[in-house]
């Protein structure tokens, strides 16, 4: 599976392409799903960004059960604005399981460099059936907490860059909110506009603020909008306010169902 890559430098492709080839014949891996994260996969890219390729890998058997197993990360040297590392499938499914929100967004990326379809709707059923709301409340509101907090340091204009890293977080959680149903929030920046209900005035300024980044330098600064810095701090004292206990912790029927899901993969190389 390919997907919306015509979007990208041909240049930045072929880039990626080479070093996903490498890691297979150097690693003796098997790349299972691999993407492109960040600003380009969120909606809200600047001219400049970086090309942040990530990919999920699985192993054989044999060099999981060896005396010396291999590292659970494969990071490729950085180039230039070429990113390109991953994780092995263990780690991404415990990190699920932890509510690490970053593994499901790598699922949802709209833009695909190669990936098994079917190993993407395992991950993603098992995301959705195991793993807990709260974990990704948690997740999404300390990770935006320490990005506001940074901008409000630096008062009414910041770089832009960091507003949408403290912005995405606090609609993950509106999203959220809105509906106690909801667990798993889209990746995607206008999607996640729509769906977290924002109200037209507001879904505006964030269009400009998208506009604009789409036309700065990646850590160039923008004078921030009094009532974007109003809309993010109210979200966040919002999901402050009714942040749920620890979640419960992983329960065996959990733990036997990541089990299998692994097993399925790993035990299908020779």
């Amino acid at each position: 599976m390919r997907n919306a890559l015509d979007h990208l430098s041909a240049d930045a492709v072929t880039g990626v392409d080479r070093r996903l080839e490498t890691i297979k014949n150097e690693e003796d891996a098997s790349i299972l799903w691999a993407i492109e994260s960040g600003s380009r996969a969120w909606g809200f890219p600047s001219p400049d960004s970086d090309y942040d390729a990530r990919f999920i890998y699985v192993r054989s058997i044999e060099q999981y059960v060896s005396p010396w197993p291999p590292r659970d990360v494969i990071e490729m040297p950085i180039e230039g604005d070429m990113d390109v590392n991953g994780w092995d499938l263990g780690k991404a499914i415990k990190l699920v399981l932890k509510g690490n929100a970053v593994v499901l967004e790598w699922l949802q990326s709209p833009i695909v460099y190669q990936g098994d379809q079917v190993f993407q709707k395992d991950m993603m059923a098992f995301a959705t059936k195991c793993a807990q709301r709260s974990h990704y409340l948690r997740h999404y509101y300390h990770l935006g907490l320490k990005q506001w907090e940074r901008i409000v340091e630096l008062g009414d204009e910041a770089p832009i860059k960091k507003l949408f890293y403290a912005a995405r977080p606090a609609l993950c959680l509106r999203w959220m909110r809105l509906d106690e149903k909801r667990k798993i929030p889209p990746m995607n920046f206008q999607k996640l506009i729509t769906e977290a209900d924002t109200p037209a005035a507001m879904r505006n300024k964030f269009e400009d603020l998208v506009a604009a980044k789409a036309k700065t330098r990646e850590m160039g600064h923008s004078a921030i909008p009094a009532e974007v810095m109003a809309f993010i701090e109210n979200e966040y004292s919002l999901a402050e306010s009714c942040l749920p206990p620890t979640p419960n912790s992983i329960s065996p029927d959990e733990t036997e169902m990541a089990k299998a899901l692994f097993y399925k993969y790993a035990s299908s190389l020779k």
